[in-house]
């Protein structure tokens, strides 16, 4: 314990504290001068905690005024649990403290959890004197005995271990794989050695079955990375898992990866009419599918363009090269299609063959082929006119029959026959065929073709025999026509 006050008549056996007379920080009444007493704990010899109090000479009653503890850690480590107690006299109120004691009864406590190497903590008291007379202030530290103490470092080493490899994949590419393994522990990991047993059907680049590395030793912290390259015999799936191990049996086995391995597989077909008109277009829709498991990557739809066809039109994307049309088409996922269109105008009659062919990367190339029989079609037009309208009786006048075929075949065994009514004589006839008359009708020898785009004219002189408002008329028939074809002319005859 440590006695506190004025100048003692007793020193304590076997250590002689320290007075050392200062000027106060703090004045307390009577701007007396203060004391320092100082005390090393647990002895001189063997110090841990150097106290040193400091208090004013001397004070009066019911005047505040304050005094300090100072303690210091003497020793070069950390001290933990350090305890300051102060014994409070009969004639002192306590005021407060910085920092907070615990006050018991009689006594304050300060309880230091951490006190650093070197370092210093003050205490601050504040409070008066109830009466006159003497305050004996008696203060005592408490520490922890100090152990002997030695470290043992314990380590862990500890491996870890990842494969990175692409999930999807066609068979005709390599298979990359990358391995890295690690030492994430707190000690050395000697002659590691990773190894990694691939399933039936995969292989390494150059046909082992097995991939091995020595990884050697690994540092904490440290890691190593190593690649591969693989093959698939076949499509399908692949589970590889790969296992890090050391001597001692310190091991690290990666998550399993799974690696899907696909076949692209193209089917093409093409719609288009079996039979064909010319003078229209010819409409082709093309379609190409995937029906693989992987995807076909750079796929080309190709069309050798027909011969004796113009008017060529295509979908955006297309482009001529030569004889042919060429769609780029990119990457077709498994199960997933696309479509394009063309047309051609036909140029003449007969069979029209249409070729596509479709290739991608890691397929084979399909071709299919579609005919259509693209025929021509006859489209006859008649029209009859008079030269002379209004005619005076017995003037004559002409009628004009002109047959045009509008079609694109020809049209075969045409038929004129002519209808006069009884105000009108037969004077001639002329035209490519021959014109009889038989009582009051007119008709014409067939004429045997009559080329697309082509015309033939006949015509059929009357003489006007009597005034009236008359019809001349004419029937034309075809091979191609399932009905006759009529048609009249007017014509006013006057006196």
């Amino acid at each position: 314990m440590l006695w506190v006050g004025p100048p003692p008549i007793q020193r304590p056996a076997p250590i002689r504290p320290t007075i050392e007379p200062v000027t106060a920080a703090v004045k307390a009444a009577g701007e007396g001068s203060s004391y320092v007493v100082s005390r090393i704990y647990p002895c001189a010899e063997c110090g841990i905690i150097r106290l040193d109090k400091t208090m004013p000479e001397q004070v009066e009653p019911n005047k505040p005024f304050d005094y300090f503890i100072k303690f210091t850690n003497l020793t070069d480590m950390t001290l933990n649990g350090v305890m300051i107690t102060e014994d409070i006299p009969e004639s002192f109120r306590l005021i407060n403290s910085i920092p907070t004691a615990k006050n018991l009864v009689k006594q304050l406590v300060w309880e230091v959890d951490l006190l650093e190497p070197r370092a210093s903590k003050q205490i601050t008291i504040s409070g008066e004197a109830t009466e006159g007379g003497f305050l004996k202030h008696c203060t005592n530290v408490v520490t922890q005995v100090i152990p002997a103490c030695t470290t043992v470092k314990v380590i862990q080493p500890k491996l870890e271990l990842l494969i990175i490899a692409p999930t999807e994949i066609v068979i005709c590419d390599p298979i990359p794989v990358k391995f890295a393994v690690a030492n994430s522990g707190t000690g050395d990991v000697l002659n590691v050695k990773l190894v990694d047993t691939l399933p039936a059907g995969l292989q390494t680049s150059d046909g082992k079955s097995e991939i091995v590395f020595d990884v050697g030793t690994l540092t904490p912290g440290q890691s190593r990375q190593f690649s591969a390259e693989l093959k698939a015999a076949k499509a399908g799936k692949y589970v590889c898992q790969a296992v890090a191990s050391s001597p001692v049996g310190i091991k690290a086995a990666s998550a399993a990866v799974t690696m899907v391995v696909g076949q692209p597989v193209l089917a093409i077909s093409q719609t288009i009419p079996e039979k064909h008109y010319l003078g229209r277009p010819i409409a082709y829709e093309i379609t190409i599918n995937n029906k693989g498991d992987g995807p076909a990557k750079n796929t080309v739809i190709e069309n050798a363009i027909p011969s004796a066809v113009t008017s060529i039109r295509a979908t955006t994307g297309a482009k001529l090269s030569g004889s042919r049309l060429i769609w780029q088409l990119g990457t077709i996922a498994a199960g997933a299609s696309k479509n394009v269109r063309v047309s051609y105008m036909p140029t003449r009659g007969g069979e029209l063959a249409n070729s596509i062919t479709a290739s991608a990367y890691c397929t084979e190339s399909v071709t299919v082929s579609a005919k259509t029989s693209v025929a021509g079609i006859a489209g006859v037009l008649l029209e009859v006119g008079d030269v002379d309208d209004p005619v005076q009786v017995k003037n004559q006048t002409t009628y004009v029959i002109t047959v045009t075929n509008q079609g694109s075949a020809p049209s075969t065994n045409i038929r004129i026959a002519c209808t006069l009514e009884e105000s009108e004589r037969y004077a001639s006839s002329s035209g490519p065929t021959v014109g009889t008359l038989e009582g009051s009708n007119v008709t014409f020898a067939p004429l045997a073709t009559l080329s697309p785009r082509a015309k033939a004219t006949w015509n059929v002189v009357v003489t006007a025999l009597k005034p009236g408002d008359i019809r001349f008329k004419v029937i034309m028939n075809t091979d191609q026509l399932t009905r006759p074809v009529e048609e009249t002319e007017a014509t006013h005859l006057y006196e």
